[in-house]
């Protein structure tokens, strides 16, 4: 049976690329990836990455369920908390996509209303 990894990176992980590759081509033509704000976000969504790509590893390495000794040496049987964390880092990383993307559709059309601003109070100067 193959690894939740390999199956992972198999049906996503050029998949992830993609979409990343995807999300710089849109900037670029946007002329937004000098944008302080999304440099930093996008920096955000590579760590969050990083950081799925290394909780699957312990999720591979550890399996779904993991044994938790408490004080007096009893043994639990308990899911493995690298589950609980990837599926928060998952959380974030769809929110910090969204917001990527918001700033790559939305701050060009912000650029355009300042200018828009500008030159209309220059022609009335």
């Amino acid at each position: 049976m193959a690894k939740l990894s390999e199956v992972t990176r198999r049906r996503s992980g050029e998949d992830l690329t993609a979409k990343a590759d995807e999300i710089l081509r849109k900037a670029e033509e946007k002329g937004v990836t000098k944008n302080f704000f999304f440099v930093t976000t996008f920096r955000r969504y590579q760590v969050q990455m990083q950081i799925m790509d290394a909780l699957k590893a312990a999720m591979d390495e550890d399996g779904p369920l993991v044994v938790k000794e408490y004080v007096k040496g009893r043994k639990n049987i308990v899911a493995n908390p690298a589950i609980t964390e990837y599926n928060r880092t998952a959380t974030a990383a769809n929110g910090t996509v969204a917001t990527l993307l918001n700033i790559v559709k939305n701050l060009p059309e912000e650029k355009e209303k300042e200018k828009s601003k500008l030159e209309l109070l220059l022609d009335e100067a």
